[in-house]
């Protein structure tokens, strides 16, 4: 197939590298020095900054950031055929679906839940989607078709597909990918605010494993953090005052020293949290 890229950042860089073993490649950008990079780089067959370029593609990826999804769409269609199918990377759906299934029946929601604290084309990697979860959202309305053809492409990819409603999809992400981002972000900010310079010194200094794990998605792309707040700001608010709630558990547990309670609570998300991860995640 002519597949099409619109967005030659990490994760269009990366369905391109993946997918032009066996299809033919066209990126968009922007840029047009990131469409030359593309090229020479051998990552796409075909670049350039015009939408108009789309118009032999039988599938096109919108690997745009989600603010900009609507408006790349509403330039795109006039240079589609009626055939083509539409399908975006975001990491929310609800809104995405809404903007755009009423205008392009052939639209498939997706979210490949992949990818690294890098950005851009230079951040590419081959092999970013093998046994990662690519969550498609159909709605009634979604040629069944459409969403097979997708769904072939992700298992190309070596990648494990589900399908879900966009509703579903935002309330599951807010708990495992946007409130962590917004969790660990706040933990680099409460450190930040130790008054004692030479404590917080001390602090920077023998940071080990512990604070990289749990710090490493709240030291990210401060863009995709803040799209994934506006996009999802019910489902993320939902979630924050969830754990809000948790924390004040926790802060009066140990306020009254009540340690079997802490114990308790440690001991059960020590057997719940594997059930969180994939297979090679556990081993």
């Amino acid at each position: 197939m002519n597949i099409g890229i619109v967005g030659l950042g990490l994760i269009g860089g990366s369905l391109a590298l993946d997918l032009r073993h066996q299809h033919t490649i066209f990126g968009v950008s922007r840029r047009p020095e990131t469409c030359e990079q593309a090229i020479a780089r051998q990552i796409v067959d075909h670049a350039s900054p015009d939408l108009a370029l789309m118009a032999k593609a039988d599938v096109v990826f919108l690997c745009t950031p989600l603010g900009a999804i609507e408006s790349t769409v509403t330039q795109l269609l006039p240079h589609l055929s009626s055939s083509t199918i539409l399908t975006d990377v975001g990491s929310v759906k609800g809104s995405v679906v809404e903007a755009i299934a009423p205008h392009w029946q052939n639209f498939v929601g997706g979210h490949p839940m992949a990818g690294t604290a890098e950005s851009g084309l230079n951040a590419a990697l081959t092999g970013l989607f093998v046994n990662r979860p690519y969550v498609l959202t159909p709605i009634d309305s979604t040629p069944a078709k459409a969403v097979e053809t997708v769904a072939e492409l992700a298992r190309s990819l070596q990648a494990q597909v589900y399908h879900c409603s966009p509703e579903a999809h935002d309330r599951a992400v807010a708990w495992i990918s946007h409130l962590p981002v917004m969790v660990s972000a706040s933990l680099i900010a409460a450190c930040l605010s130790e008054s004692r310079a030479e404590v917080l010194a001390l602090a920077q200094s023998i940071a080990s494993s512990g604070f990289r794990d749990t710090s490493r998605v709240g030291g990210g792309n401060p863009e995709l953090g803040r799209m994934m707040a506006q996009f999802n700001q019910d489902e993320l608010v939902r979630s924050l005052h969830a754990y809000r709630h948790q924390l004040d558990q926790v802060i009066t547990q140990i306020e009254q020293s009540d340690w079997d309670s802490v114990q308790q609570l440690l001991t059960q998300t020590q057997t719940a949290r594997p059930q969180f991860l994939s297979t090679s995640e556990k081993e």
